[in-house]
């Protein structure tokens, strides 16, 4: 019996929606203190939001819809939710920064997105302009759950000024490779699966230090890559 074309196209919109879904909840918990619910709905946000595009590549059932209908999903679990996270757990002891922090968070995360939307056809399907906003949602997740988990609250106001730096980030024009067109080559298949098995024990063992490092990683290789990419031209020039 096949399935309905028209109800194909349902599935990945689903997750899209399950997305958005879980980005509220995260918001409800965040807003009720739960700070360690709410981070790690953000991240469950994440998986939503890769499995949405990879199947509806998967079963040819792409759409315009489906690309706006990710893009308001984004917003909304990777902009506004890690946002009220932040300044539940942060900033509303800061008075009008924290609000600003927040705020500016979202602004940015907002136009990061269309800036995407606008320049996909014309980019480099292997490098984002920018830091990506799920990015930026996990990394702030991700260091409120550290500084839950060693209880390191007093630094709250360090957490404010690296979000403001992420936000900066995201509408920089500094280059992050995209992961979603790597082609291995054979031999290269099986040490790789061993690497990735290796980093997902490591991440069962220390969830929340092993997505803050490899995000943190992942942050700061764009404003390196420009500044090696600068220090490279120096030399070039003045040989």
């Amino acid at each position: 019996m096949r399935t309905s074309p028209k109800l194909i196209y349902l599935l990945p919109n689903l997750f899209t929606a399950g997305s958005i879904f879980v980005g509220v909840i995260s918001i409800v918990e965040a807003s009720q203190g739960h700070f360690v619910n709410s981070a790690w709905l953000i991240l469950l946000a994440l998986l939503f939001d890769g499995l949405d595009g990879r199947v509806a590549r998967l079963t040819n059932t792409t759409s315009q819809f489906g690309v706006e209908f990710d893009s308001l999903a984004d917003i909304i679990s990777f902009g506004i939710a890690p946002a009220m996270l932040l300044y539940f757990f942060a900033g509303h002891d800061f008075g009008r920064f924290g609000i600003l922090v927040s705020a500016l968070y979202v602004i940015f995360g907002a136009i990061r997105l269309a800036r995407f939307n606008i320049s996909t056809a014309k980019s480099d399907p292997n490098v984002f302009i920018g830091l990506p906003i799920p990015t930026a949602a996990i990394f702030t997740a991700m260091w409120i759950l550290l500084l839950q988990k060693y209880e390191l609250e007093a630094y709250r106001i360090i957490l404010l000024f690296l979000v403001l730096g992420i936000a900066l980030l995201m509408v920089s024009n500094f280059r992050y490779p995209s992961f979603k067109k790597i082609q291995l080559d054979k031999p290269l298949v099986f040490k790789t699966m061993i690497v990735l098995v290796l980093c997902a024990s490591l991440l069962y063992l220390f969830a929340a230090e092993g997505f803050a490092l490899i995000i943190f990683a992942y942050v700061v290789y764009g404003p390196l890559r420009a500044l090696h990419t600068m220090t490279t031209r120096k030399i070039h020039f003045k040989r």
